[in-house]
């Protein structure tokens, strides 16, 4: 009997790395007083050269110019496919498993301005395999000081892949973002949280959802939920399909390509509830809350979460009727009277 349990579990977990490899977690209390340099300039630039390669990618497509149909000229869905390439430098545009490819990507590229943090080292040494196998099998994500904000460079991967998941469930599907943020939710209490790490990371959905602002943003064919009216109206997307006056001329018809309108900032996307210290997470049982609990009043007998309230009072005006689902409860009651 106990062999067949042996090898239950070994299957189960298989499926599990297999299925949920991009659940990666951080521990933002441990690093919580060191400096680390701001890095977004360095972030904007990694992910802006990323998206001027899918354009470049794109447009490198409509090679038969001359054989080519008005209606041919950019192609949305080729632009969404080669940015995809482009953002997880990969070969494959598919979304699965990409978020922490990209997540491993950037622990390199920003080394020397991130913190790493063993797991033994964290506040989740306790966690034993059983109750979060996936967080034991895999090595915590790098933390990052962007905009004064302790941020995971996983939130980026969910970013960039869950939020285009997001996006093609919107779009191609013709579900509402409360449809896709709804499964969101259901893959953090399951395959990329509670069921693989026993944790529940509500910055995770937030990133999520700036990465489907990020995808309608492209064309911007949608308002943006979070702007108002005359925002909306005067927005511009991050590309558009503008006529080529040199390559018109020399074909003798109009030819389109597509072009940057505008460069990518990450600070139009970032708040403090892209910080776990402030938008808090929860665990998959009391056993396992108790654990990280404890280990936390060992780093810092002070810290309470949310880390710093003001982020939440901000956040739930910022985000209106979707803070109930981007917000941990303790951010969302604090300071409200």
């Amino acid at each position: 009997m106990n062999r067949i349990v042996v090898l239950l579990l070994i299957a189960v977990n298989f499926f599990f790395i297999f299925q949920g490899s991009e659940a990666a977690e951080i521990d933002s209390v441990t690093p919580r007083k060191i400096q680390l340099e701001n890095s977004l300039t360095e972030i904007n630039r990694i992910f802006n050269a990323r998206l001027a390669e899918g354009i470049e990618e794109a447009n490198a497509r409509q090679s038969d110019i001359e054989g080519m149909a008005p209606e041919e000229f950019c192609d949305e869905e080729q632009l969404y496919t080669e940015l995809r390439k482009a953002l997880f430098q990969s070969f494959m545009a598919s979304w699965g498993l990409k978020g922490f490819e990209l997540d491993k990507q950037l622990r390199e590229l920003l080394a020397d301005r991130s913190y790493a943090l063993a797991l033994n080292d964290s506040i989740y040494r306790d966690i034993d395999y059983l109750e979060g196998f996936s967080l034991k099998l895999k090595e915590l994500s790098d933390v990052v000081n962007i905009n004064g904000h302790l941020v995971g460079l996983d939130k980026l991967g969910h970013m960039f892949s869950e939020g285009w998941h997001y996006f093609a469930m919107t779009s191609d599907d013709n579900q509402s973002l409360l449809q896709a943020m709804a499964w969101g939710k259901e893959q953090e209490t399951g395959k990329y949280g509670y069921a693989t790490t026993g944790i529940f990371s509500f910055a995770d959905l937030v990133a999520n959802f700036h990465g489907w602002r990020f995808w309608n943003s492209v064309l911007g064919k949608n308002d943006d939920p979070l702007s108002g009216f005359f925002a909306n109206l005067v927005a511009s997307p991050y590309v558009s399909c503008n006529i080529q006056l040199v390559a018109s001329i020399r074909y003798r018809k109009i030819v389109r390509a597509w072009e940057s309108d505008k460069p990518f900032d990450l600070s139009g996307y970032l708040d403090g509830m892209w910080d776990e210290g402030n938008n808090c997470n929860s665990y998959a049982d009391t056993t396992i809350e108790a654990k990280v609990t404890s280990r936390i009043r060992d780093v810092d007998p002070q810290y309470s979460c949310p880390a710093a309230p003001q982020y939440c009072e901000e956040a739930r005006k910022r985000y209106g009727s979707y803070a109930k689902y981007l917000i941990h409860p303790s951010c969302l009651t604090v300071g409200v009277k």
